[in-house]
């Protein structure tokens, strides 16, 4: 069963990192060189605020989902560079002695974060999280946050994705330890695919560190272990004092089966013996249909007849959708002769799955219950990367931009909040970024909503619901949050894509959702970006 996360019990106590890797010095060499400059010329204490967020949106879509959240905050609150962390970056770093010093007494005391809930859907250009604090720490914090988040709100994303293509009541299981991108890819990938949609996961550690439902069956090479019958040295099953083989025979000679593969049937023999109140079998070893499915049924008939209640199948090669169809066939034949509860069999499929292959396995008809899922999830094949940044947009109370000849890298200056305003029918309409010194915007209140960068794309909005989207999560020193477990995440992950108009969630051409700037701000970032631009003169 899905148990909760140990923060959920008590969020303020456990606030270690899941990787003993994350501390201070998982970092890139030039933050620590620009703590050295800031230092060197007295800027390191200088009030600064910067935003993390992401420009596009990944897998051709129109929504990402925030991930990364609690093992960011543990990271800020654990923020230290140790005597030891010093020494060893003393021997490769040549810096004066007083840096040093100066070095080791930092920490996230005069930090403060604003972010999204963990499992917000989200936007471009939105701040998932507003980190302010002394310019120095700030700086060094950069790295790994974006590291803590980039790859989680993907993963999250993707397995979003995957669940819309399932829908709501098929079984989703990640499958991808084995081809994940190293122990902490798998870990993570675990965590955050359950998170975004998925039901269990294959990652034994991974259910237990994060109190997830663990599932899994068997591997072919169970089934090519066994060479046939005179493999079962046993012939009971559960103490029964049965012959469960000839039983098991019984029913292959009842459907006229006997040419099916006596090594497999052996495999699902022994397997149902090991697992008699949970027997799944793997059944595209030889021949799925004149083979594999049969001695399935042959197994399931001998366990009914003691008691026993078999689950179903799995399909790992072949056309999946015709195979699902013509096992189901089976399930419902053997269920309406026999008088036995089989129609509804589980059937799971596995075989490199994707978001996109399970749309065409939905085109062209299916009886697949369950999707195991795993390479083209954990690795995010179709896109590896999501493209956080992580950029400064005010020191000491100015406003600060980033100017780009490519307009998508030019930011948006000062300290913002977002809000999100939705419609009479409880939809969302658009995320508003506004500067905080506006205030917050009202319920039934007329608002222009600016496009960042057209200024002929404008919108009055006269919200129904205004919902401010950034919450305070960390100040001095502490985590300001209760830190919930993974499936009360993925209970707001859904529920905020059951928000959102379906046209948003299309695989095909989705409707991008709008995200707009308020009057004032729009007017005061085209001034700056003006002002930063030299006027060329030419003769």
């Amino acid at each position: 069963p899905d148990q909760a996360h140990p923060t959920e019990m008590d969020s303020k106590k456990d606030c270690k990192n899941s990787n003993p890797f994350v501390n201070a010095l998982l970092t890139d060499l030039y933050q620590v060189s620009m703590a050295y400059a800031y230092w060197s010329i007295g800027k390191h204490e200088q009030h600064a605020v910067f935003d993390l967020f992401f420009r596009k949106n990944p897998f051709k879509g129109e929504f990402t989902v925030f991930a990364g959240l609690e093992e960011a905050l543990k990271f800020v609150k654990n923020f230290k560079f140790t005597k030891e962390m010093l020494a060893k970056m003393q021997k490769k770093f040549s810096w004066p002695q007083k840096f040093w010093d100066w070095l080791g007494t930092l920490d996230a005391s005069k930090v403060k974060i604003h972010a999204m809930p963990e499992g917000s859907v989200c936007f471009p250009r939105c701040p998932l999280m507003r980190v302010e604090g002394p310019l120095a720490v700030c700086q060094l914090l950069e790295t790994t946050l974006l590291c803590l988040i980039n790859y989680p709100a993907l993963v999250c994303t993707n397995a979003a994705r995957h669940r819309l293509a399932a829908g709501k009541n098929k079984v989703l299981l990640e499958f991808g330890l084995r081809r994940a991108q190293g122990p902490d890819g798998g870990m993570s990938a675990s965590r955050y695919a359950v998170m975004g949609g998925f039901d269990g996961t294959s990652n034994v550690e991974a259910s237990i560190e994060y109190g997830l439902e663990c599932k899994g069956t068997h591997a072919h090479s169970f089934v090519t272990a066994f060479s046939g019958l005179d493999d079962i040295k046993d012939k009971d099953i559960a103490g029964k004092g049965v012959d469960f083989v000839s039983m098991v025979l019984k029913w292959r000679k009842h459907f006229k089966k006997e040419t099916t593969n006596d090594g497999e049937l052996a495999a699902f023999i022994s397997f149902a013996q090991s697992f008699p109140n949970r027997f799944l079998a793997l059944v595209d070893t030889y021949d799925t249909i004149n083979s594999g499915c049969w001695n399935f049924m042959c197994v399931s008939m001998a366990l009914q007849e003691l008691g026993f209640k078999p689950v179903g199948i799995r399909l790992d090669s072949g056309d999946l959708a015709y195979l699902s169809v013509e096992c189901r066939n089976i399930f419902k034949k053997v269920s309406a002769e026999q008088k036995v509860p089989f129609e509804k069999l589980v059937i799971v499929a596995s075989n490199s799955l994707s978001e996109d292959i399970i749309h065409d396995l939905n085109r062209q008809g299916h009886e697949i219950d369950s999707f195991g899922v795993g390479t083209n999830l954990v690795t995010c094949k179709t896109q590896p990367a999501l493209g956080c940044v992580y950029k400064l947009v005010e020191l000491e109370g100015k406003p600060r931009i980033k100017i780009s000849q490519e307009v998508a890298k030019v930011t948006i200056p000062g300290r913002k909040n977002v809000y999100r305003l939705y419609n009479k029918v409880g939809e969302p309409v658009l995320d508003m970024l506004r500067a905080t010194s506006e205030g917050d915007p009202k319920e039934g209140e007329k608002i222009l909503c600016r496009h960042p960068f057209n200024a002929q794309k404008r919108v009055y909005v006269t919200p129904s619901k205004v919902e401010p989207l950034l919450q305070l999560v960390f100040d001095q020193g502490d985590i300001k949050i209760d830190l919930p477990g993974v499936k009360t995440i993925k209970g707001r992950v859904w529920h905020q894509l059951q928000q959102m108009r379906a046209d948003h969630l299309r695989k095909m051409n989705p409707t991008p959702y709008k995200v707009s700037l308020s009057e004032n701000l729009y007017s005061f970032m085209h001034k700056l970006w003006q002002e930063g631009v030299p006027i060329h003169e030419i003769a």
